[in-house]
């Protein structure tokens, strides 16, 4: 398989102002690329200092994802390429955790990015292009304490691969980013519970890296133990 350029290439990062997400979106915009960068809180968008369209939007809504490639559409006439690099997490048993932070963790990190895809299937099967979704290694290997969590990403590793089946005929590549634990600050706020004591992780640009060389070069799966090689 060719090499995916990213020069000129019109691509969307939501979750763009997070610890994963704002070093995907620089090192795409240091590569040439034309983003469309969404997240809930426009001023951290604007504090990133990236040359983009920017959308405040939030996934936990169905309309976000059409209002998202809507605005990718309008700034650059195509869409390329989707990397959703939003979530939230949770700790603590199921037992003590509440219907909404189990309706949250599933609404932003599985079910908001099937909107999204939903929405950018159409142009992206125009351009051929791709989707990037970061899951986590609990959705390799899952823990306790956090059940809820880990199954709203292994939902999304289980729709990226069947995705990566279903988009096979349309030219669409889908990576789905199972990551280990990342310094990216998301640990220390959860929707619910407290995180317990975790080795240091993995640096955010490091992980940035890796995931954007998957884009380039048409991985589609990215296990955990493959972001230290």
């Amino acid at each position: 398989m060719a090499e995916r350029s990213l020069e000129g290439a019109s691509i969307v990062v939501t979750g763009a102002s997070g610890g994963i997400g704002r070093y995907i979106a620089k090192q795409l915009a240091e590569a040439g690329a034309r983003l469309t960068l969404a997240a809930r809180d426009r001023n951290a968008l604007e504090s990133l200092g990236i040359d983009a369209t920017l959308v405040s939007a939030d996934l936990r809504d169905a309309e976000a994802g059409r209002t998202i490639v809507a605005a990718a559409l309008a700034a650059n006439n195509t869409l390329d390429g989707l990397v959703n690099a939003a979530g939230v997490v949770a700790f603590g048993s199921l037992a003590d955790t509440a219907d909404e932070v189990i309706e949250d963790l599933f609404l932003t990190n599985v079910l908001g990015p099937l909107w999204l895809m939903r929405a950018a299937i159409p142009a992206l099967t125009e351009s051929r292009g791709f989707i990037a979704n970061i899951s986590a290694v609990v959705a390799e290997q899952p823990l306790a304490g956090m059940a809820a969590y880990a199954a709203s990403k292994a939902a999304l590793t289980a729709a990226d691969r069947a995705l990566t089946r279903e988009l096979r005929a349309a030219g669409i590549t889908v990576t789905d980013a199972r990551p280990p634990h990342t310094e990216t600050g998301l640990a220390d706020r959860p929707i619910s519970g407290i995180a317990p004591r975790l080795r240091e992780g993995l640096r955010p640009e490091d992980v940035a890296r890796r995931i954007v060389t998957a884009i380039v070069v048409g991985e589609r799966e990215i296990p955990a133990e493959a972001f230290s090689d």
